[in-house]
């Protein structure tokens, strides 16, 4: 029933009770035996204007509140109507906010989207050095710009001083964009470490025994390895990785000591030389739980860079295994160089090559986690000689974790290397990372 008709409908009501009230008197009236005195007579009158007057108040009250119900539901719709348009208001500069990776007033909440990360190492080492080194300090940034578009960055300090005449080194480590191509898909350019071998990638302290990173890796990968370039990942569900770069190359010696010493021919991208780049593959299984196996291969069309009158062609390939079974582990890595030309072959050096096994046990306790490993290295970085050039180590240590990310180390190392000095070396480690 609508407002109009609940008034017609009072009105009706009370024009009904004056004329039944009117009637009413008539008939008494009329009936009774005699007829009453005038002052009866305007005593009747009398009650009944108050009958009337008490109606009249009765109608003129319900419309009242009628009126007022009224305009209380407009007033609340009202309110409703304004609310619902600020909802929709906000929730458009949310999304809008959220698209552009900012805040509320404007400007960019860094805690909502970037993240802080960092490691560091310690090594005390007894043995033909006897020395201490906080060997790496690491600081890590990242930054995701959106759902599919995000930056990582690492700055590290070595030997803890750097500058002229010091030991040490100021490096960027990485610095790169990636992007999602889909779910199973990611590219990426910039800085960026080479998906070669077990450490290149991982080699925070307290994701590997020992307190220095193992020599095969050092020597003949070499670890830590990064260029410049672009890349492609992609996963399947079956649990194989693919990844593919094309970037800057090794710009190797072609003199003295270090000639066509793989390790030595890193730029780290410091104004490096890019006449001759380079194109890294690997093909990774990681489908059984706690079971990774991966194979890499990286080409290069010339290591020296176009100084000296011939291409140094250069191919690496790596094998590993990472497999954890239980308080069980078992690590093993294979790497070998190949490489072209007459100046390599002349020194040896035009094959290198090197191979480490290791075993570890580890036990959880309630004060942390303890680790036993032993590991036995080889490498040769001139096997292409007649000479015996190789180069041999027998580690045993153990970590301690007193948190998944803090560990302390300790280790011997018992090395027969080529120059055939026989040395025993005692390490003690700490680190950490967040």
């Amino acid at each position: 029933m609508n407002l109009s008709t609940l008034h017609k409908n009072q009105n009706s009501g009370r024009g009904f009770s004056l004329k039944f009230i009117l009637s009413f008197g008539l008939v008494s009236f009329a009936a009774a035996a005699e007829l009453p005195t005038p002052e009866q007579m305007w005593a009747i009158i009398q009650q009944q204007q108050a009958q009337i007057e008490a109606l009249t108040k009765r109608v003129q009250a319900t419309e009242s509140q009628s009126t007022t119900t009224e305009e209380k539901v407009l007033e609340a719709v009202t309110q409703v109507r304004a609310a619902d348009a600020k909802i929709e208001a906000t929730s458009a500069y949310v999304e809008t906010l959220a698209d552009r990776g900012g805040s509320a007033g404007g400007s960019q909440a860094w805690y909502e989207r970037t993240s802080l990360g960092g490691y560091g190492e310690m090594h005390l080492n007894f043995g033909d050095t006897d020395q201490i080194d906080f060997h790496r300090w690491v600081l890590f940034f990242g930054h995701e710009f959106s759902d599919s578009i995000r930056m990582f960055s690492e700055f590290e300090l070595e030997h803890s001083l750097s500058g002229n005449g010091k030991p040490g080194e100021v490096e960027l480590e990485q610095a790169y964009a990636e992007f999602d191509l889909s779910e199973s898909t990611r590219a990426k350019t910039g800085l960026f470490l080479l998906p070669i071998g077990l450490l290149n990638e991982v080699h925070e302290p307290n994701t590997f025994y020992g307190v220095e990173r193992n020599a095969v890796e050092k020597n003949i990968i070499p670890t830590t390895w990064w260029e410049g370039g672009a890349s492609l990942s992609h996963t399947t569900d079956s649990g194989w990785g693919y990844d593919m770069a094309l970037h800057s190359g090794l710009n190797s010696p072609t003199a003295g000591g270090n000639a066509f010493n793989i390790r030595s021919g890193r730029q780290k991208l410091a104004k490096a030389v890019m006449k001759s780049g380079a194109a890294t593959f690997r093909a990774r299984y990681s489908g059984v739980p706690g079971l990774e196996v991966a194979a890499a291969g990286q080409f290069q069309q010339d290591l020296a860079q176009g100084s000296l009158n011939e291409n140094i062609d250069a191919v690496l390939l790596t094998a590993h295994i990472d497999w954890k079974q239980g308080p069980f582990g078992l690590r093993a890595l294979y790497a070998r160089w190949d490489l072209g030309g007459t100046a390599p072959a002349l020194l040896g050096r035009d094959e290198q090559y090197g191979y480490y096994i290791e075993p570890s046990y580890r036990i959880e306790t309630e004060y942390g986690d303890w680790g036993f490993f032993g590991r036995y290295s080889t490498y040769d970085t001139s096997a292409g000689s007649i000479a015996d050039t190789a180069n041999e180590y027998f580690d045993l240590g153990v970590n301690y974790w007193p948190h998944p990310n803090v560990v302390l180390k300790a280790d011997v190392q018992f090395a027969d290397p080529a120059n055939g000095a026989d040395d025993e070396t005692v390490n003690l480690g700490f680190g950490y990372m967040f």
